[in-house]
């Protein structure tokens, strides 16, 4: 794992999200994207596993980096501030079924639901880090604004 801080996006594998969400918004046709496409388009470019029972680091890693990266959406207005390509967006569309499908990752993960081996591999990287307080933090956050989206979309 290369990480340079406490946050999906602060990793390589998160920057992984980044460059798939870029190269995929260069081949919409509108600026609006719907979350639903982007969760099926990573899943089989295999970001996501078939399953959840299908535990992975980078699975999770990805959920938490789409989630962050939505979340920066809603509060900011913008996807992703240090590529132009990201401009082009001016709305997600999420539906009730992509808040669910990353609110559950993000909840498995908090909930420390093991991979086959045992503990999941996310946790047990940062449990032991300097950067669990935060890392714990961030994720509940994280877990607390979509689900809050989520709510609101039901309205």
């Amino acid at each position: 794992m290369g990480a340079w801080g406490y946050k999906p996006l602060e990793s390589d594998e998160g920057l992984d999200v980044v460059d798939f969400l870029e190269d995929y918004i260069h081949t919409l046709q509108s600026n609006q994207m719907e979350l639903s496409e982007v969760i099926n388009a990573m899943k089989q470019e295999g970001f996501f596993g078939e399953s959840f029972d299908e535990v992975d680091f980078f699975f999770d890693i990805s959920a938490m980096a789409l989630a962050e990266l939505y979340v920066t959406y809603l509060d900011t207005g913008k996807l992703y501030d240090a590529e132009d390509e990201f401009e082009k967006i001016h709305s997600i569309n999420a539906d009730e079924e992509s808040l669910k499908f990353i609110v559950r990752y993000l909840t498995d993960i908090r909930d420390e639901v093991p991979d086959a081996d045992g503990i999941r591999e996310i946790v047990e990287l940062w449990c032991e880090s300097e950067c669990w307080t935060e890392w714990k933090s961030n994720l509940e956050f994280l877990i607390n604004r979509v689900e809050k989206e989520m709510i609101h979309s039901l309205k």
